[in-house]
């Protein structure tokens, strides 16, 4: 049998493999000037927003979370249709998380289910642009109108979209992105936070070093010699290397390319799926343009795992993209129960990811298709039978 086809896979070059060989001849592999050209090369694609790199995708949110002042006492809405960090980042800093329920077309936090969720005590509402298309911001805004909350972007999908023509990273007050290696970008592990305002951008820098301070005019103590720094805030280790920056400088020169052959390959699925029985191809609104990091299908009838087993058996790498977040037994055991979020449930129980990545041929591609296809009529002819 042909090999195992995955779910997503990293695209690297020579021109990748170049660049991080000569930041490994140079002086610099952790914090240096690929660190800084990387985050100003990013924010050319938030429209000029402010842009820290971190260490990986939970990192990101963890320091966006604490630069928005998440704490005890504090709630953050989130959507269950992501992975788990988007909200164990936020209990991490001891905030109460409140799901929020998802639309049924794109699957991102519905606007209206947010609105029902935010309080006095609401520091965050995080929307999650599930599967690389963007939530919708300008109804979210709406939706926290009379609240102190900030508007957090998880656009770990999404880097490279486009929501009613405005970048994805300038939407938000702070805004989450992941270079994992199945992400459109890559740095291997790594990712970015970007902030509208410069103050939280500041504190999120602050964050992801420790909490340290060297300049002169924070210090409380400012005479004391060259060598000094201060916390005055606690922080962690989150910065990304100089290495890794390097790899995410060159990879980031190939966005472009890579959306466009995400769209080539969402547009061929489309079309093949189009007329199949049994499944429903994902929907896009009109002032959206995504990214599109998942292709992520309907399977009905109740027979997701089935078909789910049938295409791992042909050596289709197909994936399950999430786990509602609050049936994770850490919020279980919390007290957080099923049947809270009927529509990101439902979709839960329907939701197959096909495999979509830039070097996936259109051969392979095809293989996915019968394989999908050879999967739903094996089913429908045994219960005919």
């Amino acid at each position: 049998m042909t090999g195992m086809l995955p779910y997503g896979r990293q695209s690297v070059t020579e021109e990748d493999i170049a660049a991080v060989a000569d930041v490994l001849r140079g002086d610099w592999l952790t914090t240096g000037p690929q660190v800084d050209a990387f985050e100003a090369d990013l924010a050319r694609w938030t429209g000029g927003v402010g842009v820290t790199t971190v260490s990986n995708g939970t990192a990101a949110l963890h320091v966006a979370y604490a630069a928005a002042g998440v704490g005890p006492g504090d709630e953050v809405v989130v959507s269950p249709m992501t992975f788990v960090a988007t909200a164990s980042s936020a209990a991490a800093l001891g905030a109460t998380i409140v799901f929020a329920d998802v639309e049924d077309e794109t699957f991102c936090l519905d606007p209206a289910a947010a609105a029902d969720a935010v309080t006095s005590r609401t520091r965050v509402v995080a929307a999650v642009d599930y599967a690389g298309h963007p939530a919708d911001y300008d109804a979210l805004r709406t939706s926290m109108l009379g609240s102190d909350a900030l508007l957090l972007g998880d656009a770990a999908h999404s880097i490279g979209g486009t929501y009613h023509g405005r970048p994805v990273g300038s939407l938000a007050d702070l805004t989450t992105f992941s270079f994992f290696p199945t992400k459109n970008l890559t740095t291997a592990e790594g990712g970015a936070v970007a902030a509208l305002d410069p103050e939280v951008l500041k504190r999120a820098r602050r964050f992801r070093g420790v909490g340290v301070v060297r300049d002169s005019h924070e210090l409380r103590h400012p005479d004391e010699g060259g060598w000094y720094y201060e916390v005055p805030e606690f922080g962690l280790n989150y910065r990304l290397p100089d290495v890794l920056c390097a790899l995410g400088r060159t990879q980031l020169r190939r966005l472009g390319e890579f959306k466009a052959r995400r769209d080539a390959l969402v547009a061929r699925y489309d079309e093949a799926l189009a007329e199949l029985d049994g499944v429903l191809t994902p929907h896009r609104k009109s002032w959206a343009d995504p990214v599109w990091h998942l292709y992520p299908i309907q399977v009905l009838d109740g027979r997701r795992r089935e078909v789910y087993d049938r295409m791992r058996a042909a050596g289709i790498g197909v994936q399950v993209n999430y786990v509602p977040v609050h049936w994770h037994p850490v919020f279980a055991d919390l007290g957080y129960r099923r049947g809270s979020c009927p529509v990101a449930e439902s979709f839960y129980s329907q939701q197959l990811s096909l495999p979509l990545y830039p070097g996936l041929s259109d051969t392979d591609q095809d293989r996915v298709i019968d394989a999908l296809t050879s999967a739903l009529r094996a089913g429908s002819v045994r219960t005919a039978a």
